[in-house]
């Protein structure tokens, strides 16, 4: 069974004066900035190359020192940017998709969905693993929200 963790990320809190309200075009185009130039996101990344770009997707080479990691980004605007990374030596395949969810006009979440070839193992090592390596997911998807928030501050976003 392949190792799946979802989680949702609020971004927009009516009931929260002191967060800037992002509308959901600086959301989508900060999603996209991403994917074009995850070095300003992406800690530890130390370039990234894009192969080939279409309106639908990138093909890109990310490099990690010595490691180099192929993916391809889909995009489905306005509303999903999914990644697919290839199983690399070391590396199972793994898939990331971030979804923007807006229930009502004032409220708006990016849902972080992760599958990878990953088996979910009972022994209480892996247990641990996996609660440690989804908690460094979530602390990655609230910094790449805290990064296009101070994008849109800098207007940068639109």
């Amino acid at each position: 069974m392949h190792m799946k963790f979802a989680h949702l990320v609020e971004i927009n809190d009516p009931l929260n004066p002191l967060i800037d309200a992002l509308s959901r075009a600086q959301l989508w185009r900060g999603l996209v900035l991403r994917a074009e130039e995850p070095t300003l996101f992406v800690y530890g990344l130390d370039s990234c190359r894009i192969l080939e770009k279409t309106a639908e997707s990138l093909s890109r080479e990310l490099s990690f020192g010595k490691l180099v990691i192929r993916d391809r980004v889909h995009l489905f605007p306005p509303h999903q940017v999914r990644y697919e990374t290839d199983p690399q030596p070391m590396m199972a395949a793994a898939n990331l998709t971030m979804t923007i969810e807006e229930p009502d006009r004032d409220r708006l979440y990016i849902r972080f969905e992760y599958e990878d070839g990953h088996t979910e193992g009972d022994a209480t090592s892996e247990t641990f693993y996996e609660e440690f390596r989804h908690s460094a997911y979530v602390e990655a998807d609230i910094d790449t929200v805290k990064v296009i928030r101070q994008l849109a501050a800098d207007g940068k976003l639109g």
